[in-house]
């Protein structure tokens, strides 16, 4: 059973000034951390730009690491950069993740593909009753169907993909935090703070 990651990388960040996953964390790109926490769970990563300059870039960046694919429609969404991967992914079951978060747990993202067989994703669902659709786990095939309808029907988000897969497993934030204590995995930088943050942790 062959398992996919989905790295969506197209974003620019007006507040950091640039593609936030080439932003450097302890002197690598965002990208590069996330990349080296999900290699050793699935057999193939994919990232997923916006631009043919951006793939240049990315892959000179990735070398043999990773694939590079290219979102070309005007609209930016995570829904759009979703289905390209979903399409061009191998794996049976795929991870769906931001480049902006740098402390994903290789536990955590485990669990949700083990979770995902035979199911057509495994979502974390934080006890307030908000979903992480943008990590989480998918059935490739079911996932790209869902984004099309989606797509099909004007929504740009991934609940609207969401609303339309069944067989849909929530796994509490709760459980996810015997294996992630503070639940870094869901930590993302989004300002110059963020980034401020991320290095003090590091260290």
């Amino acid at each position: 059973m062959k398992k996919s990651a989905i790295i969506l990388a197209g974003g620019f960040s007006k507040r950091l000034g640039q593609d936030k996953a080439l932003i450097e964390l302890a002197g690598r790109p965002l990208v590069l951390h996330v990349l080296d926490r999900v290699r050793g769970v699935v057999d193939e990563v994919m990232v997923v730009v916006s631009s043919d300059d951006q793939r240049t870039v990315f892959g000179c960046l990735l070398g043999r690491k990773a694939s590079v694919v290219v979102d070309k429609c005007e609209i930016q969404s995570p829904l759009i950069g979703a289905s390209i991967g979903f399409e061009n992914a191998q794996g049976e079951y795929s991870l769906l993740l931001p480049c902006d978060t740098p402390f994903i747990s290789s536990e955590v993202v485990a669990l949700l593909l083990d979770l995902c067989v035979n199911k057509s994703a495994a979502i974390p669902r934080w006890p307030t009753g908000y979903i992480e659709p943008l990590q989480a786990a998918y059935q490739t095939k079911s996932a790209l169907n869902a984004a099309k309808r989606a797509l099909e029907e004007g929504k740009l988000d991934l609940r609207s993909m969401i609303s339309h897969l069944r067989g849909v497993r929530y796994i509490s934030t709760l459980v996810l935090q015997e294996m992630d204590p503070r639940l870094l995995t869901f930590f993302n930088i989004n300002t110059p703070e963020d980034l401020r943050r991320a290095e003090s942790m590091l260290r």
